[in-house]
């Protein structure tokens, strides 16, 4: 019987012990030695953490990095990547939300970590110890134990930690890699960085079915050619991308260069795909399968999945990609303003989600209590839902449309907006790639990425499908838009650049 991601990795580890796992530009492991490495790792892990503790890992993304999160797991502790790169007050928070009193690092991160509230433990001192690795605490875990804790953006400035147990993570991957039916001889190019939930999907997956997963340089991400080039060598297969990795490579003309063959399956999610990178996807790999995912870091990944038709026209998605149906074990609810479930179809509703996927919470975090509720519409047993803060409808075509955030609603003009309905609008526009609306000083400014574009002319066209209250003020253009690490366009960033033009 299978209660824990550990049970996964030996059963796969057995069934293709010399295959390939991961692999990073400068090496790999196979199922086999991950196995044997990551349980050495755990007993090394085990000397300085306690069962049940989080264990931060700050080295960059490569086949060590995995190793050490797995040996995590066989310690009965949990997970979390820390980025080098965040400001040390960040880092410092991280460490005082988890708790911890060591960090597992590479030694040329020592002057950073001189500046963090914590030990740091150099893997490469580490793994001159020699301790014997133990089933003892290997045994221990149960399904409810957390596996990770990935860190999201919290409304008061102080990051949260997402926990997710064992029981969520092998309840969505099982299901995720049956439907998109990814095998053994699949090869998974991992965009994501490790503290962003996409690349749970990645990770697992190889995991669970045997796929290799080749771990892609971020740098390749400005270099399209350098990217074009990895994905023919490596002859991947899948992609499961954040939208603006996949629209570096439209919006540059990636395709005109080089066009990967193999590739069958292309699924992203974090952001609504626009309809114009999608078709430029499309044109060049007609024969490739499309899949829009949508869900929070809060509840395992993703809650609803939509299959784009091979013979789809784009252009009549006028309300967007739909978010699709739930997966299977998952339950979407929609409550209004009051909680009570909406009904009819079209009425848009707060997007709430119960089931086996929904997180342990918020680590060492009040705020858990405010968004992980009792479902008020079930009075007779306990059902616990995560409200998402997003907001959606239900279509008479069976699928859920996503129409944004709670939190990015304006109030302008006496009236409730969605600056995503405005962005989708300017994006028609045929000179116009990608669109993003900041809301400031009671004014809309738009960004824009393609072509510079008279004012005039976008007005004129927004004026065909929107309210005049609903067009913004300025227009700016920029060659590209700044993004998160996480590859989500960076809206605080486009606020400075806002708050400087006018300086």
């Amino acid at each position: 019987m299978k209660y824990t991601i550990l049970d996964y990795l030996e059963e796969t580890a057995n069934k293709y012990p010399d295959k390939t796992a991961f692999a990073d530009v400068n090496s790999s492991v196979t199922w086999a030695e991950f196995v044997e490495r990551a349980k050495q790792k755990s007993a090394i892990i085990a000397k300085y953490f306690e069962p049940g503790m989080a264990v931060p890992v700050m080295i960059d993304k490569s086949v060590k990095t995995l190793e050490y999160f797995f040996g995590a797991l066989y310690a009965g502790c949990f997970y979390s990547y820390f980025d080098a790169t965040f400001p040390d007050e960040r880092l410092n928070s991280m460490i005082s939300t988890l708790g911890v009193k060591h960090i597992i690092a590479d030694s040329r991160f020592e002057k950073k970590l001189s500046n963090l509230n914590v030990t740091p433990l150099f893997y490469k001192n580490l793994e001159e110890e020699k301790v014997e690795y133990t089933e003892a605490r290997r045994r221990s875990i149960i399904d409810t134990d957390p596996v990770y804790a990935n860190f999201t953006s919290g409304s008061t400035g102080t990051p949260k930690a997402v926990v997710v147990s064992h029981r969520s993570v092998i309840d969505f991957i099982s299901i995720f890699t049956e439907i998109f039916g990814i095998e053994s001889s699949d090869n998974i190019a991992n965009q994501a960085p490790f503290d962003f939930d996409v690349s749970v999907k990645d990770i697992f997956s190889g995991v669970f079915t045997g796929a290799t997963v080749h771990l892609v340089p971020k740098m390749f991400f400005s270099f399209p050619t350098k990217l074009l080039d990895y994905l023919e060598e490596r002859e991947i297969t899948i992609l499961i991308w954040a939208v603006s990795a996949l629209c570096i490579v439209s919006t540059l003309n990636g395709f005109d260069y080089k066009v990967p063959k193999k590739l069958r399956k292309v699924m992203f999610s974090g952001e609504v795909m626009p309809i114009k990178q999608l078709e430029i996807w499309k044109k060049f790999l007609p024969d490739t399968e499309y899949i829009n995912l949508y869900g929070p870091t809060e509840i395992t990944c993703n809650c609803t999945y939509f299959r784009i038709p091979f013979e789809a026209d784009l252009a009549s998605y006028t309300k967007g990609i739909p978010m699709g149906i739930p997966f299977p074990n998952e339950r979407i609810l929609l409550l209004d303003e009051n909680n009570n479930l909406v009904t009819d179809a079209d009425t848009e509703g707060e997007v709430c989600v119960s089931g086996t996927c929904v997180a342990l919470g918020y680590y060492n975090n009040e705020k858990t209590a405010e968004v992980f509720v009792q479902n008020p519409n079930n009075k007779s047993t306990f059902e616990r839902i995560y409200k998402t803060g997003d907001l959606a409808t239900f279509g008479t075509d069976g699928n859920y449309y996503y129409i944004g955030r709670k939190d990015t609603q304006i109030k302008h003009m006496g009236h409730r907006i969605e600056l995503g309905e405005i962005e989708n609008a300017i994006a028609k526009h045929e000179f116009i790639t990608r669109a993003c609306c900041i809301f400031a000083d009671n004014k809309i400014t738009a960004f824009y990425t393609g072509k510079e574009t008279e004012k005039k002319e976008i007005v004129t066209l927004l004026k065909v499908s929107l309210p005049v209250y609903m067009v913004p003020s300025d227009f700016i253009f920029i060659e590209e838009f700044p993004l998160t690490k996480n590859g989500k366009i960076d809206k605080r960033a486009l606020t400075e650049k806002l708050n400087a033009c006018k300086d």
